[in-house]
């Protein structure tokens, strides 16, 4: 009868332990510190998708919070770099100064260069230069190869296509 006993208490104990490593599994939360495995689809499907989007969440904050900055400094006078060629639009007397190897065509109205020495532009269709007050030939394409050049809008709105770094006043 003690060997029952015995093999009785052994199965008992047995079946709680059972019971009690059962209940830790099931009551432990997947990734939480209590079940630190994570699975690479978890990582991918779960875990990246919400820091993605607190990511969109925080740029897109942080974009209009500058935009906002911005909105009460911009002045007469703007900026820009076009890697490529980009519309910029002068109304009458504006001018667009260019850095070293900015290039401009004209497409639309009129404009003269700007230039306090020759050559002023270089007039790349036709390999010619154009010094200060000389005219734009629309659809040709220019380039600033010394500081301080640019091309001033004759027209009441003048149209130029841009690639470089530029200011407009």
């Amino acid at each position: 009868m003690k060997k029952n006993r015995w093999f009785l208490r052994a199965l008992v104990l047995l079946a709680l332990t059972g019971a009690l490593s059962m209940t830790v599994t099931l009551a432990a939360e997947p990734g939480s510190s209590k079940d630190p495995l994570v699975t690479l689809s978890y990582l991918n499907e779960t875990f990246m998708d919400s820091i993605m989007q607190k990511v969109d969440q925080k740029i897109t904050a942080r974009n209009s919070q500058i935009a906002q900055q911005l909105g009460g400094q911009i002045g007469s006078t703007s900026s820009g770099t076009a890697a490529s060629f980009t519309v910029v639009t002068l109304s009458g007397g504006q001018v667009l100064t260019g850095d070293i190897g900015c290039e401009v065509m004209l497409r639309v109205g009129t404009a003269s260069c700007v230039s306090p020495s020759s050559p002023g532009l270089i007039d790349e269709t036709t390999a010619g230069t154009l010094n200060n007050g000389g005219a734009l030939a629309q659809n040709h394409l220019y380039m600033m190869t010394i500081e301080g050049r640019g091309v001033r809008a004759t027209a009441a709105t003048t149209k130029l296509l841009v690639r470089g770094n530029y200011t407009v006043a």
